[in-house]
C-alpha cells in the first residue's frame, strides 16, 4: 500500500468529519422527532384529562353551593365557593410560573454524548 501525501490526508479527514457531523445530526434530528412525538402524546392525554377533570370540578362546585345553600342565601353559597376557587387558581398558576422558569430546554442527549466523544477521540489522535 503506498504512502498517502499530507493532502489526500487531510482530503480523507474533512471527508471523515463531515460524515461524522452528518451522522450525528441524523441521530438528534431521530432523538428529537422521538421525543417530540412521544410529548405530542402525552400532551393530548393530559389535555383530554384536565377537560374532564374541569367538568368534575364544576359537579364539586355546584354540589359545594347546593350544600352551603341549606344554611345560607345561594348568591352567598356561590360567590364563597368562586372566591375558594379563584384563590386555589391563584396559587396553582404562580406554582406552574415558578415550574416554568425552572425547566430546561430539551435537548438531544445522546447525540452530545456521541459528538463530545468524537471530540474526544480527535484529541486524542491529534495529540499521538
Amino acid at each position: 500500500m503506498a504512502e498517502q501525501s499530507v493532502g489526500e490526508l487531510v482530503k480523507q479527514a474533512t471527508e471523515q468529519m463531515s460524515d461524522l457531523v452528518r451522522q450525528e445530526l441524523r441521530l438528534a434530528t431521530a432523538e428529537l422527532t422521538e421525543k417530540g412525538k412521544k410529548a405530542g402524546v402525552g400532551g393530548g392525554l393530559f389535555a383530554s384529562a384536565g377537560a374532564i377533570a374541569y367538568v368534575g370540578l364544576m359537579a364539586l362546585a355546584a354540589t359545594v353551593i347546593a350544600a352551603l345553600a341549606l344554611v345560607m342565601d345561594v348568591w352567598l353559597a356561590a360567590l364563597i365557593v368562586t372566591v375558594l376557587l379563584f384563590a386555589v387558581a391563584g396559587v396553582l398558576a404562580v406554582t406552574g410560573r415558578k415550574q416554568i422558569q425552572q425547566a430546561t430546554p430539551a435537548k438531544p442527549e445522546a447525540a452530545i454524548a456521541g459528538v463530545k466523544a468524537d471530540v474526544d477521540e480527535i484529541k486524542e489522535r491529534a495529540h499521538r
